[in-house]
């Protein structure tokens, strides 16, 4: 009997960890981002170093702004006597939910120096956009 209250009592802490766990790896693997706004523009601004612009993917759909990417870089170099190989490979998802007075339909995406910036005017009133893929350019 002694066993069973035992494992009972000690069941909750030990795998409370483990339930959070995905949540945690998904924030440590997300880009880091910030965002801030002034009186006519919201602006995103997520951290890309070493991500290909070919490789990022900025869409506006239902009041939500979504950033994919997948970052691929591998290293190789060569001594007399050594030889170092690293290859770092992934895929990441960011979305941010739009205020209500954000134009969706005048969004712009600029990549610099591995810093992907979000435009988002803003607007007098609330008008429905539908998905659109947001080109981005440089600069």
């Amino acid at each position: 009997m002694v066993e069973k209250s035992l494992a009972g009592s000690f069941s909750p802490s030990v795998y409370e960890p483990l339930r959070s766990l995905g949540a945690r790896v998904a924030d440590w693997l997300a880009p880091a981002s910030e965002a801030s706004s002034d009186d006519n523009t919201y602006r995103i601004a997520i951290e890309l170093p070493g991500v290909a612009e070919e490789d990022i993917e900025v869409t506006a759909d239902q009041g939500m702004v979504t950033v994919r990417g997948e970052k691929r870089t591998s290293r190789e170099e060569k001594g007399e006597t050594w030889y170092f190989n690293e290859r770092q490979f992934g895929s990441f998802s960011r979305s941010f939910r739009l205020p209500a007075d954000a134009d969706g339909s005048r969004i712009e995406a600029h990549l610099k120096d591995g810093v992907l910036t979000v435009l988002v005017p803003k607007r007098d009133t609330e008008a429905g956009a539908g998905a659109r893929k947001i080109p981005i350019g440089r600069g």
